[in-house]
């Protein structure tokens, strides 16, 4: 990964003065400038349009001289604005000293960073800063081309955070911290936080997301992947959404992995296993290769260190020509000279003809660091709908795993299962037919996974409600439908085991 050159980007606030970050947030507060407030004074169009940055809408919606419009035309819509207005609102001597603004000539001051209000899962009004105009991450189109900018909060970064398992933790790592959004998350039930990047102006930004959100400093390191980490050190949590785009070069410290292909993703999850204290979670957002005369699920298995349970769910795979086009819109190449963006889209389309890429798959990674003789790896599509957060639903999976692989048939037989909540039963077949061709249960919350079960599975799940073990209720259906009660515990446990596996079934005690 190559170094980073800041030539033309602007320069950062201090992020050595934590008495004037604590007295711009209590500022910034007191005026609403909070994910509430904004949606209060923008209506919702205009906040999903800042979302997509599209700032037409937000312009025209803070035309007055409120103290909160004040702020979003300064650090939301980055526009000048006369210094008597910024001074009734914000400490502005002491936030020029300090470079969060700057003179613009005449009356008027500017911002010199990005900041954009943020909701936490519990209520909390956090601040992400970020490069001027890149506050959404991802790939929205930023336009910028320079290296070493940082971008802010995109789908990537919220996704991360919505899967992570949210428990208290004596020690977790943000690798690759960009804004500072992970570290920020996990300073909240993590004892230690410590936070790395490549990118030295991503670390200062993160310095100042922490700040001004009230967070406890992090211990932050420059350097890639795991370089930063001394051997010995070992972590509880372990969170990444790394530069994982597949691309030729490294052209945007912020998502080029400047590997070949896949290997950035694939060695920041095979060093993981080693830096995992037992029972310690490792969770990434990745870009994977389909490889002509390979099997994708294949390939991934292979990336799992010894000594982990792995869950690791794609949610979307694009061509290679729709992937090439998503990041040169990206990064704004689709605006450039049109012979510029055919060279570039052709050098992409170059790189996985040589590597024989058909496709680029996109997910979720889930790492924990077992004792078990044999760790569970399950590697799996899902491209549908999920509720997030979905943290809860993380741990549960590991759970499940923990118990299945302490209990044979025998001891599933022996168990006592409970329904799970917001699971729905649906009979499907011709109308008028006796009998349903096929019944589905559906989950309402989690993964929200639906799975076809025959009239023993739906009638098994209907009634566990955890008082009576599983062999005694197979014994009831099988003297209600007339069969072996033998020959039917024999045949249940698989799709027992299946239906505790997919979080359909918990078991009681």
């Amino acid at each position: 990964m190559g170094g980073v050159s800041h030539t033309s980007l602007s320069p950062l606030p201090s992020s050595d003065r934590a008495d004037t970050a604590a007295r711009l947030r209590r500022a910034l507060l007191d005026a609403s400038f909070t994910a509430d407030g904004l949606l209060d004074l923008l209506g919702a169009p205009a906040y999903a349009a800042l979302a997509r940055s599209e700032t037409v809408p937000a312009l025209r919606a803070t035309r007055g001289d409120t103290p909160l419009e004040t702020l979003v035309r300064l650090f939301l819509l980055q526009q000048p604005v006369p210094y008597a207005r910024v001074a009734d609102v914000l400490p502005a001597e002491d936030a020029l000293e300090s470079g969060w603004l700057t003179r613009t000539g005449g009356d008027e001051v500017a911002a010199s960073v990005d900041i954009r209000p943020y909701g936490g899962p519990d209520g909390e009004d956090w601040f992400i800063v970020s490069d001027l105009g890149c506050a959404v991450g991802g790939a929205g189109g930023i336009g910028s081309r320079e290296e070493g900018v940082v971008l802010g909060v995109g789908g990537a970064s919220t996704t991360l955070a919505g899967i992570t398992v949210r428990e208290p933790v004596g020690s977790a790592l943000d690798l690759g911290t960009g804004s500072g959004i992970q570290a920020l998350h996990v300073a909240q039930h993590a004892t230690r936080v410590t936070a790395t990047d490549l990118n030295p102006r991503a670390l200062h930004i993160a310095a100042l997301t922490l700040a001004l959100s009230g967070a406890p400093a992090a211990d932050l390191r420059q350097g890639s992947l795991f370089e930063p980490v001394r051997a010995d050190e070992k972590y509880d949590l372990i969170v990444s959404n790394p530069p994982f785009v597949i691309s030729p070069g490294a052209r945007l410290t912020y998502r080029d992995g400047g590997m070949g292909g896949d290997d950035l993703c694939r060695t920041l999850v095979q060093e993981a296993g080693d830096r995992l204290n037992e029972g310690g979670y490792a969770q990434f957002l990745a870009n994977w290769q389909h490889v002509e005369g390979e099997d994708w699920q294949d390939r991934l298995r292979s990336w799992v260190p010894r000594g982990c349970d792995a869950w690791i769910v794609q949610r979307e795979v694009q061509d290679v020509t729709q992937y090439a086009e998503l990041w040169l819109r990206d990064s704004g190449d689709h605006r450039a000279d049109p012979a510029d963006y055919q060279a570039r889209y052709d050098a992409w389309l170059d790189e996985f003809e040589a590597r024989k890429v058909k496709a680029v798959g996109f997910g979720w990674i889930t790492l924990r660091r077992t004792a078990a003789a044999e760790p569970s790896i399950t590697v799996e599509e899902w491209p549908h709908s999920v509720e997030q957060p979905l943290g809860e639903a993380v741990r549960e999976h590991f759970d499940r795993v923990d118990y299945l692989r302490r209990h044979d048939d025998a001891g599933l037989l022996a168990g006592h299962f409970r329904l799970v909540a917001e699971v729905v039963q649906e009979q499907v077949g011709l109308p008028g037919a006796e009998d349903p061709e096929h019944v589905v249960l559906r989950q309402h919350r989690g993964m929200r996974r639906a799975t076809k079960v025959d009239t023993v599975g739906a009638g098994f799940a209907g009634v566990c409600d955890g008082t009576l073990s599983a062999g005694r209720i197979l014994d009831a259906i099988a003297q209600l439908v007339g069969e072996d009660p033998v020959l039917l515990r024999d045949r249940t446990p698989a799709q027992i085991r299946l239906l505790v596996e997919q979080g359909f079934l918990e078991p009681v005690g």
